[in-house]
């Protein structure tokens, strides 16, 4: 396989990663505190990569708004319910109710931008929604009692959740992209989004509300796990995401760092010893046909 397609399916591989590393520490400290301590090493990251770049003369005026509206529904309120889903959740559930980003996405850019929703693309929404409905409902065996495949509360309101984390990705995704077709660096960028997501988590977590206070301090241990999952999800993942994109074509590389649901299946098998049921393989299955559907042209 080329080296491009293979770095789309290490970034997916990466974010699949991200959801099992990010289990403890977000349930440790809260979504939003461990959401916010997560963006705060990423914005290190970034910064550290546009310095030594200088690419941060690529900003534009012009870029300013769309950033930040993407950082905000994108980074803020995508990420914080994102977070918010895998402590109800788990991350197998959250993993697939995440891939929704796609087909809300076209459904937006319909909506609000007058784009066609062709016979092919409406097979993939209906085929990712399938295989998310059947690995949520139907992706746990009786038998398994593992934390990470617990649902804690309601499962409507997981999933509810998980619905405002993907549109929230979805809408962040389609305000950025006339500035990233415009060719803004991609790491300045991140860099503006992340930071505006991480200003607003701040702002927030200020507040007297108990679903925003730290559960725990931040110790050295947690520090390390939270410092982890920024590093594997923003860092080696979106930098294998952007070599894929610079030589692979765009459909083939956003289907394959598409394939999430599918890899996160094993990592579960290794990580509990439990083997996922049947609904979870055969809903993943579905959800990468749908991509495949959506993206490959």
């Amino acid at each position: 396989m080329p080296l491009h397609e293979l770095a789309a399916l290490g970034a997916a591989a990466c974010w699949a990663l991200t959801g099992i590393l990010a289990a403890r520490p977000a349930a440790a400290l809260g979504a939003l505190a461990f959401n916010r301590w997560r963006q705060l090493f990423a914005v290190l990251f970034f910064a550290a990569v546009v310095a030594l770049a200088g690419s941060w003369r690529d900003l534009q005026p012009s870029a300013a708004v769309p950033l930040v509206l993407s950082g905000f529904f994108g980074i803020f309120v995508g990420d914080s319910l994102l977070f918010a889903t895998l402590n109800r959740l788990g991350p197998r559930r959250t993993g697939v109710l995440y891939a929704l980003n796609a087909p809300i996405a076209a459904l937006i850019a319909w909506l609000a931008l007058g784009e066609t929703l062709g016979p092919r693309t409406l097979a993939g929404i209906a085929l990712t929604v399938g295989g998310v409905a059947l690995a949520v409902l139907y992706g746990k065996r009786r038998g398994q009692l593992h934390e990470l495949e617990r649902v804690r509360g309601p499962l409507w309101v997981g999933i509810v959740s998980g619905l405002g984390a993907a549109s929230g990705q979805a809408l962040g995704s389609i305000l950025a992209r006339p500035v990233m077709a415009a060719g803004v660096d991609p790491f300045a960028a991140s860099l503006v989004r992340v930071a505006i997501g991480t200003l607003c988590l701040s702002l927030l977590v200020r507040l007297p509300l108990a679903s925003a206070g730290q559960k725990a301090p931040l110790d050295a241990r947690l520090a390390a796990q939270t410092a982890l999952v920024a590093f594997v999800g923003l860092g080696v993942g979106m930098t294998l995401l952007l070599c894929a994109l610079a030589g692979g074509k765009v459909g083939i590389v956003s289907t394959l760092s598409a394939t999430s649901p599918a890899i996160i299946l094993p990592m579960i098998w290794a990580r509990t010893g439990e083997r996922p049921a049947a609904g979870a393989w055969v809903g993943a299955v579905l959800v990468v046909a749908g991509m495949a559907l959506l993206f490959l042209r």
